[in-house]
């Protein structure tokens, strides 16, 4: 995750602005708030600014994948090549949707708040759709989900640890 958030800060970051940067890269599946706080730290973005970017920009798109992807994987199931996609997208959610098996509200929270690879907001948002999760107790446990991951982010990304020890 490491080397695509520093493409994105080098290859963006010469055209718009280092936190127009941070907010695209937040908003992305797969590098969320973890690869827009790595970014902001490479730009230079003071951790103040980067926090509330990284959380709109992690968090914006959530509401949409928890109403409309379902609807969405229907549709697209109607094409040849991309129901196959679809299909595994369902089953890779689904494979990791244990964790949400144990307490949906604490499972969903710490699925999206713990970063590490394959988890995040985009996919929790995916697996709490699927499994038809309350719509307002999925939202909320996965902006408690950003805010843990952020803390723990902005931790590494900043190198905060290092400076209180």
């Amino acid at each position: 995750m490491e080397s695509l958030a520093a493409w994105f800060a080098a290859h963006l970051g010469q055209y718009i602005s280092a936190k127009a940067v941070v907010f695209i890269v937040s908003l992305m599946p797969i590098l969320e708030c973890r690869g827009g706080l790595i970014v902001a730290s490479l730009l230079g973005v003071d951790i103040v600014e980067a926090i509330p970017i990284c959380v709109i920009g992690n968090f914006l798109p959530i509401p949409f994948i928890l109403l409309f992807i379902k609807r969405i994987f229907k549709w697209l199931e109607k094409f040849g090549p991309t129901g196959k996609v679809v299909h595994k997208l369902e089953s890779r959610a689904m494979n990791k949707s244990d964790a949400l098996e144990k307490g949906e509200f604490l499972g969903l929270m710490l699925f999206v708040g713990i970063p590490l690879p394959g988890t995040g907001g985009w996919t929790g948002s995916l697996i709490a759709a699927l499994l038809d999760v309350d719509f307002k107790k999925a939202l909320v446990a996965e902006i408690l989900g950003i805010l843990i991951a952020t803390v723990i982010m902005s931790i590494v990304s900043y190198g905060l640890l290092a400076r209180v020890v």
